[in-house]
């Protein structure tokens, strides 16, 4: 019989990465689904104008809402995560967050006749109402990730979805288009943000002048290290907007949600590993930081090249059947932001493991160079090539980004790949590719039922050829699934 504590007992017996590696991956597999489900539905309902506008309103949202975080988030958890005066820390953070969101708003109202995307739509009031609600979003969840709550972090996050979809899924129906999609958006806010809070031990406390000069100096370089982050994520949203229409902007980032497929395991290490590396490089264990890193692109590429080489040859049929033959125009951009999320992965654990051993100015280094490439190339691209010259924008600056990551963490750590493993993850997905293309030759993908079909196919074939060629890999997951209590099937 199944038995709640015993269970729990077993889980919390696993080695705290992995454990919390796991949370994250269930919670990001969890939410990422809900958002594929949902954009699905969306598509079909709305179509790609009203969509395209909804994603201008999170492009805007996250820009302003940067600029009332001003980097004193991740300058909380890195130093709440240090372990010394963290409430004091935390008190001085809510202080500073409050004031900047004055800060933001006022020059959202101030950019209010230029910004005709948002204000035709009718969604201003309400990217106003989620720059506040975001404040206590921020407070309870970056006080409980420095206090080193992952999984609660992740959880979070998982009920931010689900509230948000369910809301925008009410609100699409009966009609209320992108300002359902928006107050949707504001009601998953809440909702994490009220999660986070039953789990949040900081206290306010009394802070002092070095309280406010030491989350200053890290949070200068983070915030505009982050502000790098946002040009790769959503200038290219912006541009498309400006040059082109909705249509063009709903049509691209359904692409590229498509190919988040690929970054799953990358997103849970890096939320799980950021204040472990933290509290190895204030204990100056940088032989710990070097094999988590190692460790962390493997697992990161086990995902990601097999959803490269399946959505080479599925991508279009994908497009056409989950999200509608509207967007299914968008497969030329698919082929190139599926090789964006591989150089993505190897970009996003440099520069975090770098902003982690307290080197912020060095990410925003890297990180400007690649930005000033990608507005120069979004603005070539964008009105000659669209959404492909888009795409081709965003690669060309990831591997830009990642190689000056690298140069950079080199000089404090050696940085390395496992050639063994990595090799074996190649290896695997090309024969699972090479099997989904004969299996597209013999069966036409007329119908959605043969199109997952080829997927489940492809996904058993490099399973079961990775486990059998690599057998370090298969140690470990056996070795968690039996800490977990899940049988480990015989064929394996």
């Amino acid at each position: 019989m199944f038995r709640p504590r015993g269970y729990l007992a077993r889980v919390m017996r696993i080695d705290p990465i992995q454990r919390q590696s796991l949370i994250s991956l269930a919670s990001t597999l969890g939410l990422t689904a809900v958002g594929f489900l949902s954009t699905m539905l969306f598509a079909h309902t709305v179509g790609p104008a009203i969509l395209g506008a909804y994603f201008l309103f999170v492009a805007y949202f996250s820009i302003f809402n940067l600029i009332g975080d001003g980097g004193f988030g991740g300058a909380a958890v890195k130093r709440i995560s240090e372990g010394e005066d963290q409430n004091a820390y935390f008190t001085a953070f809510l202080v500073l967050r409050v004031m900047l969101v004055v800060v933001s708003v006022a020059l959202l109202l101030i950019a209010q006749p230029y910004l005709v995307d948002i204000t035709s739509s009718g969604v201003f009031p309400w990217l106003v109402f989620a720059l506040v609600a975001s404040v206590f979003t921020s407070i309870t969840i970056n006080g409980v990730y420095g206090s080193g709550k992952v999984g609660v972090n992740q959880i979070g996050h998982l009920i931010d979805n689900l509230v948000r979809v369910v809301v925008q899924v009410v609100a699409v129906v009966l009609g209320y288009g992108v300002a359902g999609l928006a107050g949707g958006f504001v009601a998953g806010l809440l909702a994490a943000g009220l999660v986070n809070y039953r789990f949040l031990d900081l206290k306010l406390a009394p802070f002092g002048r070095s309280h406010i000069v030491s989350l200053f100096a890290f949070s200068f370089w983070g915030f505009l290290s982050s502000s790098g982050s946002l040009v790769f994520s959503y200038a290219d949203t912006i541009m498309i907007g400006y040059f082109l229409t909705d249509t063009e902007v709903g049509i691209y980032r359904v692409a590229l949600q498509l190919t988040l497929a690929a970054t799953f395991v990358t997103t849970a290490l890096h939320t799980t590993l950021y204040p472990k590396i933290s509290y190895w490089g204030k204990q100056h264990d940088l032989a710990s930081v070097e094999r988590a890193l190692a460790r962390a692109f493997t697992y990161s590429l086990l995902l990601a090249v097999p959803v490269v080489l399946g959505g080479w040859i599925l991508g279009e049929r994908l497009l056409y059947f989950f999200y509608g033959a509207s967007f299914s125009t968008g497969a030329p951009a698919l082929m190139i932001l599926l090789l964006v999320q591989v150089a993505h992965a190897f970009m996003f654990l440099l520069t975090m493991t770098l902003i982690a051993l307290d080197r912020p100015r060095d990410s925003f280094r890297v990180t400007a160079i690649a930005v000033a490439a990608n507005i120069a190339l979004n603005l070539a691209l964008i009105p000659t090539y669209g959404i492909v010259g888009a795409s081709a924008a965003t690669l060309v600056t990831m591997v830009l980004n990642t190689a000056l990551a690298h140069r950079a963490l080199s000089r404090s750590i050696r940085v390395r790949i496992e050639p063994r493993a990595v090799g074996n993850i190649v290896l695997a997905a090309l024969v699972m590719a090479a099997v989904i293309a004969g299996y597209s030759y013999l069966v036409p993908l007329t119908n959605v039922v043969f199109v997952l079909a080829a997927v489940a196919l492809g996904g058993l074939v490099y399973v079961l050829l990775l486990l059998r060629m690599d057998r370090g890999i298969h140690d470990e997951l056996k070795e968690l699934a039996g800490k977990l209590g899940i049988p480990w099937p015989g064929v394996l």
